[in-house]
């Protein structure tokens, strides 16, 4: 999910060393802090979406492009984002990813019209899926192998976690006390700060791989998941047999069409198409896919009932967001042992399907909910299962992938869960707008976005039984374990 800091790629660990001038501490503090960002700004907005909608008069499936063209865009350019970091240089390509995610953030804060903001969030998302991977691989490459890299790691890992964690929270004081525009606002001096200090301390390294930059394949794999978005998106008010629908849902299947052959026939292409026929692969894959559809818009639509339907501040909202994002983060703490002592698959099974039980029960919301009655128990469930889902499959993943591979397939599985994010932040805010419309007031509210909870139960479903038949046995996550 969106609150998970990404994957940490066991090629980029073991990446050759190269001291930087800068104190240790210094170089970990700005990647660090670049890396917050990004994974901050996955959740920052969520509270703040009340608030966007009523100052810019965005309709209630508008209001998901928000969210949306931020996780398309990052999710499409994140492996290019990669490969550029290694052939152009590090150090740059973090100082333009991050100069283009600042600017992006100050164009957002300071949006009159909706498509204003849509098209920050489009640039910001551009920018993160640059400055994203070359966090870690200066780490990697600032740190000689051994106890200093591995702490190094720990710590960009657990300010990725930290990140999205309290992104809820930080959403919500900066909406109440100042404004929604603060939510992108604040990265303006912090990515200043950040910036400055990776001009004046950060070393350059690059590994001249001699590969060409797929370019094309990045614009069209983006483009199309746009579409198709956009023409589910369509469905609500239009109808699926209309063109209004019909035509941008199949463009953006030829559109992925187009990027499937351009990757078959690349040099050096974005996505190998041959490492898919590793079932380990395939399969885990797959299965991000179908859980971050059902649990990306865990956060998103628990925001609009608290703040919409029971009347919470922005300020509450983020408060009671808290113990979801401590459980995520407890569950992907304890993943590996749990993964050592039951295997890969039976844990990733068990993890999604307590979120599976968790967004049922979280389903039957009502205009009068409670915290505690209503919110709580549920949110817990969700979050607890994710985290321990997460590692697992992303373990399946890499176990049957050759050691050159390893960075690229924990690539894929980051980019399959937030893809898998955006197609199914469409479809249940379809589904919500839908059941709203049926009725008038706070009850048709909770209605919607309860119908959306039962229909990611009901993908998290598919995604274990796609698990339970598809993913190998015990033995590729004792791999990884």
């Amino acid at each position: 999910m969106g609150r998970m800091p990404p994957i940490v790629a066991p090629a980029l660990l073991s990446a050759p060393p190269r001291r930087s001038a800068a104190p240790a501490w210094i170089v970990t503090l700005l990647v660090c802090a670049g890396q917050f960002l990004v994974v901050l700004d996955v959740s920052v907005v969520n509270v703040a979406l009340p608030a966007v909608r009523t100052g810019l008069g965005l309709s209630e499936l508008g209001l998901q492009w928000i969210v949306n063209a931020y996780l398309i865009t990052f999710a499409g350019f994140m492996l290019l984002g990669g490969r550029v970091a290694d052939i152009f240089g590090r150090k740059r390509i973090f100082v333009v990813g991050l100069a283009l995610f600042t600017l992006a953030s100050l164009a957002g804060g300071l949006a009159q019209e909706p498509w204003q903001l849509i098209a920050a969030r489009t640039i910001q998302g551009v920018g993160a899926a640059v400055l994203s991977p070359a966090t870690l691989t200066i780490l990697t490459t600032s740190f000689p192998t051994g106890p200093a890299r591995t702490r190094a790691i720990a710590t960009w890992t657990a300010v990725g976690a930290g990140g999205g964690a309290v992104g809820g929270l930080v959403g919500g004081v900066l909406t109440q006390y100042l404004s929604w525009r603060w939510v992108l606002l604040i990265n303006v001096p912090i990515g200043a700060l950040v910036l400055a200090g990776a001009v004046l301390w950060l070393t350059e390294s690059r590994r001249d791989t001699g590969r060409r930059l797929d370019v094309p394949g990045a614009v069209l794999a983006t483009g199309g998941l746009g579409l198709v978005a956009f023409g589910i998106v369509q469905t609500e008010t239009a109808g699926w047999g209309s063109a209004d629908a019909l035509l941008p849902l199949v463009a953006g299947l030829l559109v992925i069409a187009a990027f499937v052959a351009v990757e078959a026939r690349a040099k050096a292409p974005l996505m190998p198409l041959g490492l898919f026929r590793l079932r380990t692969v395939s399969s885990a894959n797959a299965a991000m896919v179908l859980s971050g559809a059902a649990m990306f818009s865990m956060w998103y639509f628990l925001s609009l009932y608290m703040q919409n339907v029971l009347s919470y501040t922005p300020l509450q909202a983020g408060i009671s967001f808290i113990p979801h994002s401590l459980s995520i983060v407890i569950g992907s703490k304890i993943a590996p042992r749990l993964m050592n002592r039951t295997g890969a698959k039976t844990l990733a099974l068990t993890g999604a399907l307590i979120s599976a039980c968790g967004m049922a029960w979280q389903g039957a919301m009502g205009a009068d909910g409670t915290y505690l009655g209503t919110l709580l128990g549920p949110g817990i469930l969700m979050a607890l299962g994710a985290g321990l889902a997460a590692t697992p499959t992303a373990a399946i993943a890499t176990s049957g992938a050759a050691p050159g591979d390893q960075g690229l397939v924990s690539g894929l599985v980051n980019t399959s869960r937030q893809m898998g994010g955006a197609l199914g932040l469409s479809i249940l805010s379809t589904v919500a707008a839908a059941r709203a419309l049926t009725g008038h007031g706070a009850e048709a509210l909770a209605s919607g976005y309860g119908l959306a909870f039962h229909v990611g139960a009901l993908i998290l479903l598919a995604a274990i039984a796609l698990m339970a038949v598809a993913l190998p046995g015990r033995r590729a996550g004792a791999a990884h374990g």
